[in-house]
Formats: structure tokens, C-alpha cells, sequence
């Protein structure tokens, strides 16, 4: 099947053929033409799938009769973050070459003035994160009575994040007769909740099950020791010694993890941004349009990555924390593999914490995750009976029983000016713990000075 034969104009198909796309995918296939009957859409698919695409289209073809009016846009879109909105803005862009729609993007980090003056002029298109979008409803320069459409995408996000009240008042902010279309990745009881209160005898479009990850991804485990300074040579070894990497997405927990991390990494060498939501608007856009063109190769990130950014080409995927809910590793790792590529997800795991998590992972996707059996790198086990630990050198010679006589006090020889001399004068300060990394630097001084008994 082709865009052509699923209802689409022709502008719109035309735009689709300039883009490079031939056929539809199959939650394109199965939500436009549903879309395009004024039907209420429950689209359920993994990440990577096209779900942008499946609601984009065909408010394309729907826009084309009519005309905006100030401060009252015909459709919303509502993402949980700016990268997903901006995102979106860039499909309209690219979707609708032949289109003289207005297009407007409600995020933080911007002007509100800026905004507005977009907003006075008339917005077919409204893109908006909800935090900004109600921001502009208080200062009355935003009415929602003329929304025709009403998108929100990637709700489990927006759950994650604490969204819910917000949309939960938006939906009755908008007129009860609007077209509702919800995207998810995975169905938790509070979406289904939000699904049963503002949908409209929905139609369900599913292409796979809640909670799955794609096929082409190779998934694996790799053991590491808590301590974070070993962590991070664990996470070295893998990235210098991954087959045919062209680039990759670290992911963190905290976003002070993500500072400390890519810090760690630009000392050794490696190409890195960083990405997190401390970061500023006009940073984040940066650090993310750097890593889109190849101009580095890897990129630091909380989850505000995880979850729907389009970046085609990334071929490994490094969790260097596992993930708190179990559904964020199936938005992390469904960043490579995307398209029909093939990709790699590897998952440093630490200690009790980090397994009990991986078992609530295993548990959500519903088959095992494979451990490496030996890390790149990583030397032998030492053989049965033999320390690890080297022989004791004196006056840099290794002892033995061989070179006892060359020391005094075996012969009895009276060393008592020596032992004096070694009670008044204090010993030398043991030497200042390194690490590859030179984390110690934080240090203070004092710690390292002798102590007199």
C-alpha cells in the first residue's frame, strides 16, 4: 500500500514522495485513514514506529479548508518535552512544503513576547509542552474554544513526568466536540484512566503489544562494581571496543551523573555532549543538533532523551544506570534500531539495586536479557594458589631470603642511631591515592597529611 491509497491530498502525498518515503508503516497504515473519518484514535506502538507521521498527515489534509483566527488556534498538539515539540514542528515543516499553514511552538526556555506575537497573528498548528501552553491561557492570551483536534502524544511520558492534572484540564478546557487523538508507547492504569474519561468510543490501533522492544536491537548485560570510578572504565572498555559504532546514547539517571560522566569522558579523549534538563533552551538545541549531524559521537542524557526523539542513525545504546521504572529502558534502547536498522543496547548493572531492576525489566518485556561473558579488556582470573598480590620490595629489590644479609639487623648489628632518628623524624606521607579518572582532585589536603601516634 501507498500514502496515496490511504485518503491523503495531494499536496500532502507529494511532500511524502519529496521526503523519500515510498510506504506507509503500519500504524500510518492502520490510524490515517481513521484519523481522516473524524474518528477518536488510541494508537499504541512501540518507539520508532512513525507515530509523529500517523498524526501529522493527515491534519495536514484536514487543515487545507479554513482559515485561523487570533489567539485561537484549530489544532493542539501537547509533547512532554521541548525536543519532542520541536521535533514535531520540523514534520509540519517538512510535511507541509505546499501547505501556507501557521505553525506556533509553545515551549519554556523562550520569549513569552515572542510567542504571543505568533499567537495574535493566528496558529493553525499549536505545539506546546503543557507547563507553557497553561501559562498563556492565565495571562489570557491563549483561547482553547476553537480547537478542532486535540493530540497528545507520548502520555506515558507525560505521566512519568506529572503531567496528568495539567492534561486532565486542558481536555476540559477544549471544546467537548473535538476529534481526540492519544499516542502511547505503553498503557499504565492512570492512561487507561485519561483514555476512558476524554476519548469518544475510540478506535484502538495497535501494531504491538504494551511494553515491547524492537526485534533488530541486540540487548545485553554487562557486571560492573559500584564504585563509580570502575563504572566508568567498564562503560571506556565497551565504548572502545563496540563493533561498528558510529555513535551512541548514554543514558543517566540524575543530572549531576550526566555532568560528572561527560566530564569524566572528555578528559579521556572522547567526542561528548552533554544533555539534561538543567540545561538551557538554546543548549539543549545545541548539544542535540551536534550529535543529529555527527559532529560528536557520543551523547551524555538524562531520560528528557529517552522518549520520541528521531535521531535515524544511532547504533548503540549504553545504559549506564538502569533505568528506576521499567518502562523508560524500553524508550531508551528504542533509540537505535529505528527504521529497520539494527542496534546495540548494553546495560552496565551494579550491585543488588541494579539486578532487582533488571528483573522488573525482564519481567515487562517478557524474555531475558543476555549477560557478556568477559568485558572487553578485562584481564584473566588469576590462577588457583597465586596472589595477586606483588612481593614486598626493600631498596627496590624484591625480597627474598637471598638478600637477607645485606640488611643490618639480621647480623645483629647495632642500629641504634637509626631507630632514634626513625622516632624524632616523621615518616613520609603515603603517597596520594590516583585513578584514571583523577576524581580525587575534590580532595582537601589535610586528609593526606601524616598522622603522629
Amino acid at each position: 500500500m501507498s500514502f496515496s491509497n490511504l485518503g491523503l491530498s495531494e499536496k500532502v502525498v507529494s511532500a511524502v514522495a519529496t521526503a523519500g518515503y515510498k510506504t506507509p508503516t503500519p500504524i500510518q497504515e492502520q490510524a490515517i485513514p481513521h484519523v481522516l473519518a473524524r474518528r477518536d484514535v488510541l494508537g499504541i506502538a512501540q518507539t520508532g514506529t512513525g507515530k509523529t507521521a500517523a498524526f501529522t498527515l493527515p491534519m495536514l489534509t484536514m487543515l487545507e479548508g479554513g482559515r485561523a483566527r487570533a489567539r485561537m488556534p484549530r489544532t493542539l498538539i501537547l509533547e512532554p518535552t521541548r525536543e519532542l515539540a520541536a521535533q514535531v514542528q520540523e514534520s509540519f515543516v517538512k510535511y507541509g512544503a505546499n501547505h501556507k499553514l501557521n505553525v506556533a511552538l509553545l515551549i519554556g526556555g523562550v520569549s513569552f513576547d515572542d510567542q504571543d506575537v505568533k499567537l495574535t497573528r493566528g496558529v493553525d498548528v499549536l505545539i506546546a509542552t503543557p507547563g507553557r501552553l497553561l501559562d498563556h491561557f492565565e495571562r489570557g492570551r491563549l483561547l482553547l474554544n476553537g480547537v478542532e483536534l486535540l493530540v497528545i502524544d507520548e502520555a506515558d511520558r507525560m505521566l512519568d513526568m506529572g503531567f496528568i492534572p495539567d492534561i486532565e484540564r486542558i481536555c476540559k478546557l477544549v471544546p467537548f466536540t473535538r476529534q481526540t487523538l492519544f499516542f502511547t508507547a505503553t498503557m499504565p492504569p492512570e492512561i487507561r484512566r485519561i483514555t476512558e474519561q476524554f476519548l469518544h468510543n475510540p478506535v484502538r490501533v495497535e501494531v504491538s503489544r504494551p511494553a515491547t522492544t524492537v526485534a533488530a536491537t541486540t540487548q545485553l548485560i554487562a557486571k560492573s562494581g559500584r564504585d563509580p570510578h570502575e563504572k566508568r572504565d567498564t562503560l571506556r572498555r565497551l565504548i572502545r571496543s563496540a563493533d561498528g559504532m558510529k555513535n551512541a546514547i548514554i543514558f543517566c539517571n540524575r543530572k549531576r551523573d550526566v555532568a560528572t560522566l561527560f566530564r569524566s569522558l572528555l578528559r579521556h579523549g572522547f567526542s561528548v555532549q552533554a544533555l539534561h534538563g538543567d540545561m538551557d533552551q538554546p543548549a539543549r538545541m545545541a548539544a542535540l543538533e551536534s550529535f543529529r549531524k555527527g559532529e560528536v559521537t557520543l551523547l551524555v542524557a538524562s531520560d528528557v532523551a529517552a522518549r520520541g526523539l528521531d535521531i535515524l542513525d544511532v547504533s548503540h545504546i549504553y545504559n549506564f544506570d538502569v533505568p528506576f521504572h521499567p518502562d523508560d529502558y524500553v524508550h531508551r534502547i528504542g533509540r537505535t534500531g529505528r527504521a529497520g536498522r539494527s542496534g546495540t543496547a548494553i546495560t552496565i548493572v551494579a550491585g543488588a539495586n541494579d539486578a532487582k531492576a533488571v528483573t522488573a525489566i525482564e519481567k515487562l518485556i517478557g524474555q531475558p536479557i543476555p549477560l557478556m561473558e568477559k568485558l572487553p579488556g578485562q584481564p584473566l582470573p588469576p590462577q588457583h594458589g597465586v596472589s595477586e598480590r606483588p612481593h614486598a620490595q626493600r631498596n627496590g629489590q624484591p625480597h627474598s631470603k637471598a638478600n637477607d644479609h645485606h640488611h643490618p639487623r639480621r647480623h645483629g648489628a647495632p642500629a641504634r642511631s637509626e631507630e632514634v632518628r626513625s622516632r624524632r623524624t616523621p615518616p613520609a606521607p603515603p603517597p596520594r591515592p590516583r585513578s584514571e579518572d583523577a576524581d580525587v582532585s575534590h580532595l582537601p589536603a589535610f586528609l593526606f597529611r601524616p598522622v603522629k601516634v
